[in-house]
């Protein structure tokens, strides 16, 4: 934090600017203060000189957006938007964005402050930013906005200040055309092969992000900056200072193939299962650090306005006027020949400086910085005033016949990976900078000096030293890379690969730009990012991209492979109401939900809740009365609602229709076809002691259990039989569930947690299926399967098979003579969860994260893919689509979409949920319900409806 400058705006908004915070290459945060509320701030605004390139615009203004999606737990949720005004005459409007101020420190700062984080802190770190990937991948996105500089390190929790490219940027450049030069901090190994990126490149960036946390160095950075290509692409990392029960985890972040990195929800889920939240709490910073974060709280709110200077601009000044000197360019010599002088270390020149006279190539050459304590060595960055870059010569035009494209095409930069002293509150520290402006030809370079501010009263610092100590970020010398086919005069110089960017709608045609602008991506130079327009374009060797500001709205985004595809729509629960209870879908129409307090329904077309009822509170899982009425069995009544307002049509009490019973207690409902229902229900009656003989005393009267199973019409809303059962464990209503529903009879078996004591030492581990007849109730037999425990998962099909989990293994029995037909085997120590039958097949799931497909009439193994979640839990619950073309599978920790015909993988699904730091954490499992082309997935109160096939 530093003092505001004297060209800094004084206002956003309602918000008055009281100091800086940081600075990044794309923009400068500050912090401000409602003078009217009293509300603290944290201003993110534009630079100037990039604000006024319309393609930057609307890429801030789309990562806003995201930053506003995912408001909530690690993210600050934003406060206020600065409107875009037109563009008046005399320079650009400030661009700008506000959230509220959580006093934090940058993670490249608290390593300077206290060195690399402990396991617990590291596990804290990396599970709460996880948990923000994981609700950006749910949506098919990827951030690219992870950097020592952009993430934050709170007293409950960390804090992520970057949601793109812009916000994580090195550095960023305006340039004729109306183009826009990033550059990103990190690269991954297919950004080097020239692939596009995925959700697996911000895990690759996590496990940079979590090696540098544990560590103070970034892997990779050793050795000649001109192979730092070659070292990510092929070489393994360096993590033997790495906590070991973090080492494996981080390792498989930073694997080569995107395919072998986990997801993120599989990385929050291993660093802290009870969620970042629930590990924080008591503390998690060192004290050192929790120190540092009081030390900026108080400083904070001891902070005044500045006093207003009438002559004081209240935006920055327009740049340098053409007629202004320009600065002589700083430049690097060739690498000097052994025992020369050392050249001037990279942190004292331009970040694009180049030999004068050296000739074009599309490879940038570097210069290492000198050993520390050499004469040519420069004063650390952060211990002196920077000065500000002034215009230069513009860069080449892209539409140029040498196929120059303007981009950085052959630098790799490390940006926040080299050790350095520890630092607190540098007044006049610039950490990083605009490139330089644009400038007329043939104009005398010259320094422009800033001015140095006045600085901020800070805690005492201590002694800086040469030596190397666990320190913040420090540009690491450039790398080059290899030129494209083309050679080094040819067009592209340089892989290249398309960085997939938040979408922008079209901005209004600027007459006064150009017409046309060129995008490109050079992420193998670490992000030669060139911007412009509404799209992104990849540009290989040879190859010419031109998009245009004057086109249609962009096509929605392409789902990126493995990502779950946009949702059609985001219902969740309010938060005032209790946490559902049953879900179900209506004739693919309705989604109904039930909790303690109602039953409402939720319109599956638009995602709206349509109506709420009182009388639905508690009530079972809703099912098509016909073709107009939703049918809602509660504890004490069934209902019939009006689809459109949830009104109540009809209403029959337990005690009225079922008057010789009184007090029945109706258990969950064991199944239904068409309009029947099946449950079972129990009531207690008084049985009478026996009269006493001659002589003898009158024993006491028993309150006995009795036990009912019913099948009802819902649409004739009548009894249609009932038969005695068993009574179940105590309060007596044993729970059945239908297997099978054939022609003849039902199938049911009970639930183990309701059998008594005395039926499971009889069962002598062994479950029974009970058959009763369709038309009159009768039980027909009983009948045990093999081994097949009381617990086994069981189905079955109306061609007479029956299948159940006998040990590891699935196996198929002829139902009425329980003949063993066919058997699969399951993977050592894990069984057989609840198949599914879907026409000739039967779908499979294992509580080893399995799920397959297996021919019904032979039992042969069609398909068998795991869900890619690590350890072991309950098997995933299957669902089919309406097509039963897609099968999904759901588990505590995702949702994981396969073809049902082949098995091949097609999406997955994670939502951390909303991790409030003060809150519980999300730990329900998912749950999906198929409708029509639509599945539904469900996770505590949030509801995603994913289109499939």
């Amino acid at each position: 934090m530093e003092a505001l400058r004297q060209d800094d705006p004084r206002r956003f908004g309602r918000f008055t600017a009281l100091a800086r915070f940081h600075e990044g290459a794309s923009a400068v945060r500050y912090v401000a203060r409602d003078t009217a509320s009293g509300e603290v701030a944290l201003i993110t605004a534009a630079r100037p000189e990039l604000a006024a390139v319309p393609a930057y615009r609307r890429r801030f203004q789309a990562e806003a957006r995201t930053a506003e999606r995912l408001a909530g737990g690690w993210v600050a949720p934003p406060l206020d938007t600065g409107e875009e005004p037109e563009t008046p005459a005399d320079g650009p409007e400030t661009l700008w964005t506000a959230a509220g101020y959580v006093p934090a420190l940058p993670l490249a700062e608290a390593i300077g402050i206290a060195g690399p984080l402990d396991e617990r802190a590291l596990r804290i770190l990396g599970a709460g930013i996880a948990e923000i990937l994981s609700r950006v991948h749910a949506a098919g996105a990827v951030l690219q906005g992870l950097a020592p500089g952009t993430v934050l390190l709170a007293a409950d929790g960390p804090r992520l200040t970057a949601f793109g490219p812009l916000g994580a940027a090195a550095s960023a450049e305006a340039r004729p055309g109306g183009q826009l030069s990033v550059r990103l901090g990190y690269l991954t190994p297919e950004q080097i092969e020239g692939k596009e990126v995925s959700a697996a490149s911000d895990l690759f960036v996590l496990g940079l992000l979590l090696a540098y946390a544990a560590t103070g160095t970034t892997p990779f950075t050793e050795g000649p900056a001109e192979e730092a290509a070659r070292r990510i692409a092929g070489d393994e990392p360096e993590l033997d200072a790495v906590p070991e029960a973090l080492r494996e985890l981080i390792t498989n972040c930073l694997a080569k193939d995107p395919a072998a990195r986990p997801t993120a929800g599989t990385v929050a889920a291993e660093l802290a299962l009870e969620g970042a939240a629930g590990l924080a709490r008591g503390g998690w910073l060192p004290e050192r650090l929790a120190a540092a974060v009081a030390d900026q709280e108080a400083r904070v709110l001891a902070l005044e306005a500045p006093e207003e200077n009438p002559d004081t601009p209240e935006k920055a000044p327009a740049p340098v006027s053409a007629e202004a000197p320009e600065p002589v360019e700083d430049t690097a010599a060739p690498e000097p020949a052994e025992g020369a002088t050392a050249p001037q270390s990279e942190d004292a020149r331009p970040e694009d400086a180049a030999p004068v006279d050296a000739p074009a190539s599309p490879v940038e050459t570097s210069v290492a910085p000198a050993p520390a304590g050499s004469p040519a060595t420069a004063e650390p960055e952060d211990a002196r005033p920077v000065d500000a870059p002034a215009p230069r010569e513009p860069a080449a035009s892209a539409a140029g016949g040498d196929g120059d494209i303007g981009e950085d095409r052959g630098t790799t930069r490390f940006l926040n990976t080299g050790p350095r002293p520890p630092q607190n509150d540098r007044p006049t520290t610039q950490l990083s900078l605009p490139a330089e402006l644009v400038a007329p030809p043939g104009t005398a370079p010259a320094p422009v000096a800033q001015p140095i501010p006045p600085a901020l009263p800070v805690a005492p610092v201590a002694p800086q030293h040469p030596g190397p100590t666990h320190g913040g970020p420090a540009p690491y010398p450039a790398a080059a890379l290899p030129a494209g086919p083309a050679g080094s005069g040819g067009a592209g110089g340089g892989p290249m690969v398309s960085l997939p960017l938040p979408p922008a709608p079209p901005p209004v045609p600027d007459p006064a730009a150009s017409r046309r602008t060129l995008l490109t991506i050079a992420a193998a130079a670490v992000g030669g990012l060139i911007v412009g327009g509404g799209s992104v374009a990849a540009l290989g060797s040879g190859d010419t991209a031109v998009a245009t500001d004057d086109k249609p709205a962009p096509k929605p985004r392409r789902t990126l492979p493995g990502q779950a595809p946009e949702p059609r729509w985001i219902y969740t629960h309010p938060a005032s109401e209790s946490s559902p209870l049953t879900t179900a879908v209506w004739r693919d129409k309705l989604l109904l939900v039930t909790s303690e307090s109602q039953a409402s329904a939720v319109d599956l077309r638009t995602g709206k809740r349509l109506w709420q009822r009182a009388d639905g509170a508690k009530g079972q899982a809703a099912l098509a009365a016909g073709a107009d009425l939703v049918f809602v069995a509660s504890p004490s009544e069934f209902l019939w609602l009006s689809p459109k307002n949830g009104k109540v049509v009809h209403r029959v009490r337990y005690t009225d229709a079922f008057a010789d019973l009184p007090g029945l207690a109706v258990g969950p409902l064991a199944g239904n076809s068409g309009p029947v229902v099946w449950f079972t229900g129990s009531h207690t009656v008084t049985v009478k002691a026996p009269k006493p003989k001659k002589g003898k005393k009158k024993g006491k009267d028993k309150e006995v259990v009795q036990a009912h199973f019913f099948a009802y019409d819902i649409v004739q809303r009548k009894e249609l039989w009932r038969t005695p059962v068993p009574a179940g464990r105590a309060p007596g209503t044993p729970a059945y569930r239908v297997v099978v529903d054939r022609s003849a009879d039902v199938l049911v078996r009970q639930d183990a947690v309701s059998l008594t004591a005395a039926e499971v030492k009889a069962a002598k581990g062994k479950g029974s299926i009970r058959s009763f007849d369709q038309k009159t109730g009768k039980l027909l037999w009983t009948k045990q399967y093999a081994a097949a425990s009381p617990e086994a998962a069981t189905g079955g099909d109306e061609d007479g098979t029956l299948y159940a989990a006998v040990g590891k293994d699935l196996q198929a029995f002829e139902t009425d003579t329980t003949k063993p037909l066919w058997r699969v085997e399951g993977s050592d120590g894990s069984v057989f969860g609840t198949p599914l039958v879907a026409g000739p097949l039967i779908h499979t799931t294992e509580r080893s994260q399995l799920v397959g497909a297996v021919e019904r009439e032979s039992g042969r193994l069609v398909w068998r893919r795991s869900t890619e979640v690590p350890g072991t839990g309950n098997a995933p619950s299957l669902t089919l689509s309406g097509s039963e073309k897609t099968l999904v599978a759901a588990d505590a920790v995702q949702v994981t979409a396969f073809s049902a015909a082949d098995g091949e993988r097609l999406w997955k699904f994670q939502d951390i949920g909303s991790a409030d730091p003060k809150g519980a954490t999300v730990s329900a499992p998912y749950r999906a319900l198929a409708a029509g082309e639509t599945v539904v997935v469900q996770r505590d109160r949030a509801f995603y409806a994913f289109p499939v096939a």
